[in-house]
């Protein structure tokens, strides 16, 4: 009579287990297969067997007209911004927030991450990259590459274009002609001042 208690028992406990274990399978399905569609999927919902809805007549996307101005092919050399001092020291601004860590504040892949142990990204002053396009970088910027994610949600495309600004005079500074530098530091660079030397107490050079 114990025994096929025991046995009833054992029965029970296996079952409520087992309904347990289906129970967490059931709820773990349902969050894994939400009812939803995702992008482009066909759905019966709507009599033209999309889900995805058009955009109302006459309207666009919020931001959409204000952006279109800054985007460019990769390929393309164009700078959709005038280039002045105030755009030069945003772009360091936001260069030094978010490209600096890897980059390095030179722009030479030694950054304070790189430095820890992250590989090392190329350095900016290397000859393909100073020869890339504008909209290339633009493009890395938004889309990431390589081990670099994307920056589309961190950066507008107005501050992108500040830092491609900034990042060119950096790519400018170590590559720079003198025939190509105004007048007056052509002139510095080709008469020097002409360093003091230390005067001994009496006013004498020594």
């Amino acid at each position: 009579m114990i025994s096929i208690l025991s046995s009833v028992r054992l029965s029970l406990i296996s079952a409520a287990l087992s309904a347990l274990l289906l129970a967490g399978c059931s709820l773990k399905q349902d969050m894994a297969y939400q009812p939803k569609n995702r992008p482009l999927s066909p759905s019966d919902f709507f009599t033209d067997g999309r889900s995805e809805r058009p955009l109302v007549e006459n309207t666009v996307a919020r931001g959409a007209l204000e952006n279109e101005q800054f985007v460019v092919a990769k390929d393309s050399n164009n700078f959709p911004l005038p280039v002045n001092e105030a755009l030069l020291e945003r772009g360091e601004e936001r260069y030094k927030v978010f490209c600096s860590p890897c980059h390095g504040l030179q722009g030479d892949g030694n950054g304070m991450i790189a430095m820890r142990g992250m590989k090392h990204p190329p350095t900016y002053h290397q000859d393909r990259l100073r020869q890339v396009a504008n909209g290339y970088i633009y493009d890395v910027i938004t889309n990431g590459f390589g081990a670099m994610l994307g920056y589309s949600a961190q950066i507008p495309p107005k501050d992108r274009w500040a830092i491609i600004a900034y990042l060119r005079a950096l790519q400018l500074s170590r590559n720079a002609k003198v025939s190509e530098l105004p007048a007056d530091l052509r002139e510095k660079i080709s008469h020097p001042p002409e360093e003091k030397k230390p005067q001994t107490p009496g006013g004498k050079p020594e």
